[in-house]
């Protein structure tokens, strides 16, 4: 098969979908990969280390976009939307969820859009989301931590105060990945934490992992509001599965924080999970809301392209091998990465993505019969 890598054009991106290593299983395996110019280069991977891995360096976002497949980060931008077509397969986060305009022109295209985001192994997990995860939860501390400085707009609180005055609350809104590796960041810098979720098995083993040193809350609208009235930083954390994130944080509810607190909502890509946010970049990451300060930018992970590309690879490599080499049947022999076919020529087959928009949803399985196929 022929694998396309185009430069990644999301404002301040600069993660890649194959790393040089990457490149070199796949090319080994008798594929042929074609790299845009320039595409590894935000991630600290050059042209030459492509060419030396066995790619073909080719000068365009159009040539690498004519592969049979093609592996990105980001979800494709209007300007990308000409190179959707019927005999393409895109690989690479979606949330389409959140993006109606984004989610008509992939079905309308004809494309295979499978998304890492909802790749879903048997017990739930979702191999390919945790890596992203677990950056940007480790970074929605780090982000917060530098944001409640007063000269970045905060409160100027320091996250782990000192002998003799009190740290900061932190406040997490979900106990899942996101939430679990913001909570270890904040514990280990020494804020007070307290991490809301509707699990209480859940609950019981963060509380456990931990060590008791956080504070666990049921989540519940009254809890909610209570804890976002004293944290100094907000993060929301949660997740539902390929679908638009509930909005668990109302604007009353953020008028009632101190100014000069910080929200990080990570789950802006879904649409948020708090009514104030709206999507922001790196070069504007911030935003005001009742002298609240909010940090909601959509791709969070890309501000550490050197870890997060590694990270992104380790987990998506093995089913980008496959997809090369199986085509279409991979999807058929692997229920995991059917999971992750949100749109199949010209059909929605996510149910979560169908019902955000109240368009008509088709069952993979129905459009994956071999005369369909063939």
């Amino acid at each position: 098969m022929i694998v396309g890598v185009p430069k990644e054009i999301k404002d301040n991106e600069y993660r890649v979908g194959l790393t040089p290593a990457s490149v070199r299983q796949l090319v080994d395996a008798g594929h042929s990969v074609l790299v845009e110019t320039g595409a590894g280069e935000g991630s600290g991977f050059s042209d030459d280390d492509y060419r030396a891995a066995g790619a073909s360096i080719v000068a365009s976002a159009a040539e690498a976009w004519g592969a049979e497949m093609v592996v990105k980060v980001k979800e494709p931008l209007p300007q990308e939307y000409d190179f959707l077509r019927p005999d393409l397969i895109l690989f690479t986060y979606l949330h389409l969820a959140a993006d109606e305009r984004l989610t008509l022109a992939m079905r309308d295209s004809g494309v295979i859009g499978i998304a890492y985001e909802t790749v879903e192994l048997p017990d739930g997990r979702l191999p390919l989301l945790t890596p992203m995860s677990e950056v940007a939860g480790r970074m929605a501390v780090q982000v917060g931590a530098y944001y409640l400085e007063k000269m970045n707009g905060g409160r100027g609180k320091l996250l782990g105060g000192v002998p003799g005055v009190r740290p900061a609350t932190v406040v997490i809104i979900g106990g899942g990945v996101v939430g679990t590796n913001a909570a270890k960041i904040a514990l280990g810098m020494g804020a007070n934490v307290v991490i809301l979720d509707i699990n209480v098995d859940r609950l019981r083993y963060l509380e456990e992992i931990f060590g008791g040193r956080l504070t666990t809350i049921a989540s519940n609208t009254h809890n909610i509001a209570e804890a976002v009235k004293r944290a100094d930083l907000l993060i929301g954390a949660v997740l539902v599965k390929g679908a638009k994130a509930p909005k668990l944080v109302t604007r009353e509810m953020v008028s009632t924080m101190k100014p000069g607190s910080v929200i990080v909502d990570v789950a802006v890509d879904q649409g948020g999970c708090i009514e104030t946010t709206r999507p922001t970049t790196h070069s504007n990451p911030t935003f005001f809301v009742d002298g609240v300060l909010h940090y909601c930018v959509a791709n969070m992970p890309g501000a550490v392209p050197r870890t997060s590309t590694y990270a992104l690879n380790n987990a998506t490599l093995p089913y980008t091998l496959k997809l090369a080499a199986h085509g279409l049947d991979a999807i058929r022999q692997d229920p995991a990465l059917a999971k992750g076919v949100n749109v199949f020529k010209g059909h929605i087959t996510y149910p979560a993505v169908a019902e955000a928009f109240g368009l008509p949803y088709t069952p993979l399985e129905t459009l994956l019969a071999p005369e369909v196929v063939d």
